[in-house]
């Protein structure tokens, strides 16, 4: 099954698609069920992330939803309510962005100054989670997430994972050579050891480039979900959905790409870096 975030957004999807179709609008609905517009639009929305299963049938029997394609919707009811384990370490990372990851078939993603999570040995993500202000137990809570995080590389149902790796990510722990091997080492075993992988490195040479207003990653989505993007921010990142603003992220991702090392050249430079250590 399928992230609980993922199900809820589809299902906010499904329930937008059945009420245009039964020819009503917010004001109709919320009007007939006596509940106000505001409610409504939060779980056509998702801003509401917990709609009951009554809330939803009540739904389904005005837009006239019934017999297996009812079920259908209220088996996506219950999916979507149930309680992942990210939602246990909210206080180290975003759930929002963990919860879409965790249903994606396809991630591209560019985290600037940083290692991409996915790719972070442990030492790594301990360092930086002491750079935002965690103490040791909040340390070792993000890494353990991290690790977590990093089982869909091996065991979930994601099919492509992308990274960009700024070359600056990797001189800001040269001054820890043991961590700067592990590190290295760690980026080439997972980009040699899975079809899945692929790692490109952008040179510091390369100097000021598109990524430059900062993180994101784009998710992709299998049943023709619509892909977001998710752009990081000091303030805790944003899921951004509309296609408009995902199309600009790709097409940010696409000059990055070609700006970078091929894969096969960013595994040799990440050998010798890994060797010079």
């Amino acid at each position: 099954m399928t992230s609980p975030t993922v199900r809820r957004r589809r299902l906010s999807a499904e329930l937008r698609r059945r009420r245009v179709q039964a020819g009503l609008t917010l004001s109709d609905v919320a009007e007939e069920l006596e509940w106000s517009p505001a409610k409504l639009g939060h779980i056509e929305t998702g801003i509401r992330k917990w709609p009951s299963v009554m809330e939803i049938a009540a739904l389904l029997r005005l837009y006239g939803v019934t017999g297996g394609q009812r079920e259908a919707i209220l088996t996506l009811v219950r999916e979507s309510r149930l309680r992942p384990w990210w939602t246990e370490y909210e206080d180290v990372l975003s759930s929002a962005y963990v919860g879409n990851e965790a249903g994606a078939v396809s991630v591209q993603t560019y985290a600037g100054i940083l290692v991409p999570d996915l790719l972070q040995v442990p030492d790594y993500t301990a360092s930086v989670a002491r750079a935002l202000g965690h103490g040791d137990r909040g340390a070792d809570r993000m890494v353990a997430a991290y690790l977590k995080r990093q089982e869909v590389l091996d065991h979930g149902g994601l099919e492509r994972y992308h990274a960009v790796l700024e070359e600056d990510a990797l001189h800001r722990i040269g001054s820890d050579l043991e961590l700067l091997r592990a590190q290295t080492s760690r980026i080439v075993e997972l980009a040699t050891g899975s079809d899945r992988v692929t790692v490109q490195l952008l040179p510091t040479s390369a100097g000021p480039h598109r990524g430059v207003a900062g993180p994101f990653s784009v998710l992709e989505f299998d049943e023709d979900e619509s892909a977001l993007a998710y752009v990081d921010a000091t303030q805790g990142g944003s899921i951004v959905e509309s296609d408009e603003s995902v199309r600009a992220c790709k097409q940010v991702w696409s000059e990055l790409t070609g700006t970078a090392a091929s894969p096969q050249a960013t595994i040799g430079i990440l050998r010798r870096m890994a060797l010079l250590t």
